[in-house]
Parts: C-alpha cells; structure tokens; sequence
C-alpha cells in the first residue's frame, strides 16, 4: 500500500509551503511572497522518528475570490484533504482567525480526518498568547509554529506521527514502494501536459487552464496500468531562460529539470497546431542529454487541418529532431482520449529497451560483420582496430568498445556505430552511449 498522507491546507501565504520544506528538509515546494504561487497538489516524500508519509502542499484555499484559478484550487485542496490520513491546517499568528479560516475549518470539520490546527510565524519562542483566538475553530488545541525558525514544528511532527498511528495508517502502510517506471511530462507551456497527466491518469490532479504556464511545479501521481505501477510526473512548461521573467516561473523550470533528471521515461508533448518550434528542440536535447528514454507525442492532431499538413509536421520533426531519432512519435488528442492508449505502449517499449541488457556474444557477433564491411577509420598512420564489446551500464544502455587506438574514434564514426547498432538490435525510445577504451 502507499505511504501514509499528511495535506496541507490553509488559505493563501500562511507558509504552507514553507512548512512543508522545513518537513522534507529540502527546497522542493516553491516559496515566493506572490499570492497562489502553489496553484497543484505537490506530493513528497518525508520522513519523521522512523515513520515515512507522503506530505501534500496545496494551493491556497480562498472560499469567496473572484482568482481565475481560485476555485480550481480550492477544488485541488480539498481532494487532498479527502485522501488524507491527517490534515494539517496552517493559518497566520499575525493577521488572526478571518473568515476564509473560518470556512475551511467548518469544512474539516466535516471531514472526520483527524485535522492539527498549526499556529503559524510565532518567531519569537515561548511567546505564544496569540493562539488562543484560534480556538474558535472547533479543532481542538492550536499548534504554535514557526516554519522558518523551525520551533515547535518538531512536537507537531510528533503529534502528526501519533495521530498516524491512532488511526492505522502507519500499520496499513508498508515501506515506501517501488515507483514503478517514472514518467515526465515535458513541452512548452500550453501543449497540453496536464491534459494529457489528467487522461493518462483518469484524475483531475493537475489544473487544465488555457492560460500558459499554469502549471509551476512537478505532482507525481503514482498509478497502475495493465499491470505495472508508473509515477506520471507532469511538469512545468519549458521556456527559453530569456523568457522567464518571474522568479516563480524560473523555480518551476528548475523543478521540470528535477522532473527530467529523475525519469525513466520522458513524454515530449508537441502542440501539433503550431507544429516544431526551437523550443521543442530545446526540450528534447534535456531529455536526451540527461539520459531518459524519450517519446514524442504530437498533441491536438484531431485539430490539424488536412494530411498535407500532418505529413508536413512529421516531417519537421523527423528532420529538425535526427539527435533524438530514436525516440517513437504517437500522434493522439489528449482532450478527446484519441490514441492515448498507444502513448502507454510507446512507454512501455521504451522503458523496456532502456532498461534493456543485451549478451555480450551477440554484441561481438554485431562487431565481427561490422569489421568483416572494412569500414574503419584512420588518423595518420594510425588504422583504428575494434578488439571487442561488452554493455557496461543500463538505463540508459551503455556500451564499451576496447580498441587499439580509441583516440582516433571521430564523431561521425561514433554516429555510424550507433545507426549501425541500432538497425541490428530494437533500441527504439532509449538513448545509448558507447564509451572507447585501449586494448592491445
């Protein structure tokens, strides 16, 4: 079973956040002073006197706003709060109780989930007279905390632990599990990641808006498909570096390469409405230069007018994107649900292929024929001689060529051995690497 879950919750610019990374002991949840920075459920892992439970930062409840995202996040919220083993409620020593606390405390109420009401940005130890006011919640005794200075966050962490256990959920759990295969969702802002997440994983976890960058930070969402357990990471959109002038946007480009460093599987998301961009290219060189197996999936192709254009943009992307060749193109309609099924075997055979280990006798079978073609290069009088092979790594597969001069090993040779290996054996969705060492 999964981990334990702890939500978050409170109205926006109480420190939610903050908590939550002083909890995990890192910078994963963004922290900015603009309001509703934290617009997702973002899941982590954390971990407190031995027990591990998944700790959820959610957006910013405000009941009664005219925000175009307000009541998608106030809708995300409170979904975490429904799958929560124990909810956290944060609000703010300085402003007092106001009548947003009010109505998210009369909701909790209503939950029957055990809920800790944590007094918030009490600095100064010891001086606590400003949590009796919050009381008037009904949630029983108020927590006080300071989430940058770290007090009083232990003995909630404890009271967290013990709420846990009361209820079962430290027992019902087991360790932490195997992900599965990790999956990121990447592209440009609006190509339609989230919907594609929202489909994959029959749930509404991420926020789907027209409005570009919606998305700010990468939600895990482990599920199972047929079988196998995947976590579908959806991140936020990539943009030139030129082009992110909010410091929020710029954190969410750096959680997206997090996103990236960690997948198995990337899902490059193209918007087949404008076709190939520069910024695609961009995307697909992160994911290829970080090592992930790659699939390319050519969204709103429902909407491309005419087979002349379709074969135009499969065109595009077949010559601006040869350095990623490798990686399969699924065309699909993530709105409609359109062959999205093929996203998840283009997956699958990828992760397959990635993980892939390959006998080293068919290996030096592959270099004999390679050497019985002639085809070798040479630097002065030097003639390159390949001795043999062997796989060296996975994921991605990695490939150790021992010759006697892997000096004069150029990068059009090195290319040639790739097709070559390629063509000989299914490698279709992974990059490779092949590695050249001295051997008389």
């Amino acid at each position: 079973m999964a981990l334990p879950l702890v939500a978050v919750v409170g109205r926006p610019n109480v420190g939610k956040s903050t908590f939550v990374n002083r909890v995990i002991g890192a910078e994963d949840a963004i922290v900015h002073e603009m309001r509703g920075v934290t617009r997702d459920r973002s899941y982590h892992e954390a971990i407190w006197n031995g027990v591990a439970f998944t700790i959820v930062d959610t957006g910013g409840i405000e009941m009664g706003s005219d925000d175009d995202f307000q009541a998608s996040i106030t809708s995300q919220a409170l979904t975490a709060t429904n799958e929560a083993d124990v909810i956290v409620l944060i609000v703010d020593a300085r402003t007092g109780v106001n009548a947003d606390d009010e109505e998210v405390a009369r909701v909790l109420r209503k939950s029957k989930k055990p809920v800790l009401v944590a007094v918030n940005k009490l600095d100064t130890p010891n001086r606590y007279d400003e949590i009796y006011e919050f009381y008037q919640l009904g949630l029983g005794d108020p927590w006080p905390i300071s989430s940058i200075h770290g007090h009083g966050t232990g003995d909630l962490l404890d009271e967290v632990v013990r709420q846990l256990h009361e209820t079962g959920a430290v027992e019902r759990a087991t360790q932490a599990e195997d992900t599965g295969i990790n999956v990121a969702i990447i592209g440009r802002p609006n190509a339609g990641k989230s919907s594609l997440t929202n489909k994959m994983t029959q749930d509404e976890r991420s926020i789907v808006s027209d409005v570009a960058g919606t998305t700010r930070d990468a939600i895990d969402t482990p599920i199972e498909h047929d079988g196998t357990r995947y976590t579908i990471v959806d991140t936020a959109g990539l943009r030139r570096k030129s082009q992110i002038d909010e410091d929020v946007e710029y954190y969410g480009f750096v959680r997206a390469m997090r996103a990236i460093d960690r997948a198995d599987v990337a899902v490059l998301v193209i918007d087949g409405t404008l076709g190939l961009t520069d910024q695609d290219q961009r995307v697909a060189r992160f994911a290829h230069d970080r090592g992930c197996a790659l699939v390319i999936a050519l969204n709103k192709w429902d909407i491309v007018e005419g087979p002349e254009a379709k074969a135009d943009i499969r065109e595009r992307v077949e010559d601006r994107m040869m350095y990623v060749g490798y990686a399969p193109v699924v065309a699909i309609s993530a709105l409609t649900g359109k062959n999205v099924h093929r996203i998840w075997e283009a997956i699958d055979k990828a992760y397959a292929n990635f993980s892939k280990t390959i006998p080293t006798n068919q290996l030096n079978a592959w270099l004999a024929e390679i050497r019985e073609t002639g085809h070798t290069i040479t630097k002065g009088k030097a003639i390159l001689r390949m001795k043999y092979i062997t796989q060296t790594g996975t994921c991605p597969p990695v490939f150790t060529f021992f010759a006697n001069r892997p000096d004069v090993v150029d990068d059009n040779y090195e290319r040639y051995l790739e097709n070559n290996m390629r063509k000989h054996f299914d490698l279709e969705g992974t990059p490779i690497r092949l590695k050249f060492k001295k051997k008389d």
